[in-house]
């Protein structure tokens, strides 16, 4: 790694640690000419992976495209720039723990569309929209009152985890 002050190659490790979702590793560098320190980040890069298209054309994978299509169904939506970079990553293991040198754009986008119900339901329905064709309104209903119905029933599991802990808490 190069001194970004001096260019000198002579640079050590002075400390690493791995991101909270351990998808990236943080590495504290010291030049040994200059003493400057810094720091780098060390992403896993999908490299070698084939997107096939639905009407069978192929692609090389592409982290731009991935990431423009995501942003796209962010827009106007609060987010920071780290989340960001950690749902990326999130999908990207995904991807890679398919184990496959070819994946299906529609295998993406159901990876994506897990990710994006987590992440925000705005933009997982905008992604939704246009990822599954929505061909009319109805659809679309469909598709909200379906997420509702899950978020409600997810919420009342959660109430009712919280009070049975806090009844044995309480040696009920």
């Amino acid at each position: 790694m190069f001194c970004p002050l001096c260019g000198s190659k002579d640079t050590k490790v002075v400390d690493s640690r791995l991101s909270q979702e351990d998808l990236s590793i943080r590495r504290r560098r010291e030049c040994e000419h200059c003493r400057y320190r810094f720091s780098t980040v060390e992403e896993i890069e999908l490299l070698d992976i084939v997107v096939v298209k639905n009407d069978g054309r192929r692609e090389t994978y592409s982290r731009e495209k991935l990431e423009s299509g995501i942003r796209h169904s962010l827009t106007k939506r609060p987010y920071t720039q780290e989340r960001f970079r950690q749902l990326i990553q999130l999908i990207e293991r995904d991807i890679q723990k398919k184990k496959q040198r070819e994946i299906t754009s529609r295998g993406i986008g159901e990876i994506v569309m897990k990710h994006l119900k987590r992440f925000d339901t705005v933009a997982y329905i905008r992604f939704a929209s246009i990822y599954r064709s929505f061909q009319d309104a109805k659809t679309f209903e469909t598709a909200v009152r379906s997420l509702e119905e899950k978020s409600t029933k997810h919420k009342s599991l959660r109430v009712r985890k919280h009070l049975t802990r806090r009844g044995k808490k309480m040696g009920k």
